[in-house]
């Protein structure tokens, strides 16, 4: 069995808590006594090359000008994902596709919790991560935004299919990312399975203040990917609700009853009986002061 790893990584020397996050992450790959290689599409990011020569991983790798991406743009997600699937396409001795961030650690019983799904294709996911904030680990089951590792387990010709229904969309710099793939999976006809209560993906908070990137610009480079999703979205007859449903539909979708543990549970009723209706009170009062 073989596994192709799409990621991407931050420049390496600009910052020593994030070269520090993006090391523990490669070295927790190559503990894991499984054939992977990294499917690395960079973006002018310097010292990247050096960093995986040193880690000595197995890689197909891609630099893309910045200079060919649209004006003020960083990087694109779309692309990195339409490099992967050529290259599993091309090489046909992978049984799955793996898309994470560069910031967590990879359980080491991420292969053999695979191993003991008795379907052919699927779609596999960790929600929520156990986040790590200022050098501890939060609660386990505290909903964070996030689903940074989603796995893939796909024929050749489900691949090739995943690369036609991509053709309608498009992504720049910050989000819609998780959204998109838990979308992929539903246009593809694949189970997802949350394996929360299998494994525990540790995620570091970024520091995106080391990288220019802040609040602002992380709503803005949502609110532009999100027209490129519904283009996709409306192509591949899927509902809007993914783009515009934020996680609340997200988590609805991925939920399963056969996945449920108690700490798992206890997510989504802080999710749903305690974050929404916070979230309408908040709409409401800011609706009632701009009232009056």
């Amino acid at each position: 069995m073989k596994a192709l790893w799409l990621v991407s990584f931050r420049p390496i020397g600009k910052s020593k808590t994030n070269d520090l996050f993006q090391s523990i992450f490669v070295d927790s790959i190559k503990n894991l006594n499984f054939d992977v290689t990294f499917s690395l599409t960079q973006f002018d990011e310097t010292n990247v090359k050096k960093f995986i020569e040193e880690k000595k991983i197995k890689n197909f790798y891609i630099n893309i000008p910045k200079k060919e991406l649209p004006e003020g743009k960083k990087y694109s997600n779309k692309l990195m994902l339409d490099n992967a699937l050529n290259q599993f396409i091309n090489d046909g001795s992978f049984q799955y596709l793996i898309f994470s961030t560069a910031d967590i650690i990879v359980p080491n019983n991420l292969f053999k919790s695979l191993s003991e799904i008795k379907l052919n294709e699927f779609c596999a996911l960790v929600y929520p991560n156990s986040m790590v904030i200022n050098g501890k680990i939060k609660n386990t089951f505290w909903p964070h935004y996030g689903i940074d590792l989603i796995v893939f387990k796909i024929s050749k010709e489900k691949a090739i299919k995943f690369q036609d229904i991509t053709k309608t969309y498009n992504q720049y710099d910050w989000g819609i990312i998780e959204n998109f793939y838990i979308a992929v999976s539903e246009a593809l006809n694949l189970k997802k399975i949350n394996l929360f209560k299998k494994l525990s993906v540790i995620k570091f908070e970024n520091k995106f203040s080391e990288f220019e990137e802040d609040r602002s610009w992380q709503i803005q480079s949502w609110k532009e990917n999100q027209k490129y999703f519904l283009n996709f979205l409306e192509h591949n007859s899927l509902s809007k609700l993914y783009a515009k449903g934020s996680y609340y539909y997200l988590l609805f979708k991925i939920f399963n009853f056969r996945d449920l543990n108690l700490s798992l549970a206890l997510t989504y009723v802080i999710f749903y009986c305690y974050n929404l209706p916070k979230k309408i009170i908040n709409k409401l009062k800011y609706f009632f002061k701009n009232l009056f």
